[in-house]
């Protein structure tokens, strides 16, 4: 592969239709109305598995075009990160019985964005139109499972340090060592608001307190739309499920057993729920094929 004198690849995918008005002045209307904070209201998270040896053609895929042209270029959606769990990784996950991967080391890749509060319609009618671009134009890579993924609104973060250090919308951007995907499902519809109650004020600030964990954003899923791709499943759990994300200073393997190994028993003691899948990550290298030899 050769880059242009602009950095560019020269073999990229480029799709340019000369032949439809684009609409150039409506872009200055829309950016002049509605929400434009830097608070993440909504997120996408989205954990997927790649089909055995597709590996490699996977994580070029999604780094080289999808994460670009599927994601960031998209209107509303301000920061990403990836993330990849090794084998060695994979096997630290709990409960082998999960309600959200089967086995419980399906989906080896993840992937995190933060959208902007208040633009969660917006930016779903944008992602449902450049998703069927995408795959009218062969940009999607087939070989890969959704495991899990779904949209979430934010409703909680707790910080280990109170107003010191990286706010959550930092999160994809700061350089965090680690990452931890925790998926909580209450005990029915009317025992989530209890469930996050006791999150925020007792479970959460009692494990961060001297932990490798700066901050836990909390989430709650959002139906897909209808007109989604077919590849995608609809979403589980949107009336009973949390979805936790630690950010770690240190590799998780580091502290695995001190710090997370036991979540699963405290919050079953709560009784208020079950955890239904925690798994730990490292983020990945961009411009690299660094952990893929380690998948498997």
């Amino acid at each position: 592969m050769t880059a242009d004198r602009e950095g560019t690849p020269q073999d990229a995918p480029s799709v340019v239709d000369t032949n439809v008005d684009t609409n150039v002045a409506a872009y200055a209307e829309l950016a002049a109305v509605g929400p434009y904070g830097v608070r993440p209201g909504h997120a996408l998270i989205t954990m997927v598995e790649p089909h055995p040896g597709h590996e490699h053609a996977y994580n070029r895929w999604y780094e080289d075009d999808h994460y670009i042209a599927g994601a960031m270029a998209m209107p509303w959606m301000f920061a990403g990160r990836r993330w990849v769990a090794t084998r060695e990784l994979q096997l630290l996950r709990y409960p082998e019985q999960s309600a959200v991967a089967q086995p419980v080391t399906a989906g080896c890749y993840l992937s995190t964005y933060w959208l902007t509060e208040g633009r969660y319609d917006e930016h779903m009618k944008w992602t449902v139109g450049i998703n069927r671009r995408l795959n009218r134009d062969g940009r999607v890579h087939q070989g890969r499972t959704h495991v899990f993924t779904a949209f979430q609104d934010h409703l909680a973060t707790v910080y280990r340090d109170g107003a010191a250090g990286p706010r959550d919308f930092h999160a994809l951007d700061h350089p965090y060592a680690g990452l931890v995907l925790e998926v909580i499902d209450a005990d029915g519809p009317q025992r989530r608001a209890e469930l996050l109650r006791w999150l925020r004020t007792r479970h959460l600030p009692r494990r961060l307190a001297g932990s490798p964990a700066a901050m836990v954003t909390v989430f709650r899923p959002t139906p897909l739309p209808g007109d989604r791709m077919a590849y995608v499943k609809q979403v589980e759990g949107v009336d009973t499920r949390l979805t936790l994300l630690w950010f770690l200073e240190r590799d998780p393997r580091d502290d695995w057993a001190a710090h997370f190994a036991g979540l699963g028993e405290e919050v079953a003691e709560s009784g208020l729920g079950r955890v239904e899948l925690m798994a730990p990550f490292l983020p990945t290298v961009p411009g690299t094929d660094r952990y893929v030899a380690e998948l498997r």
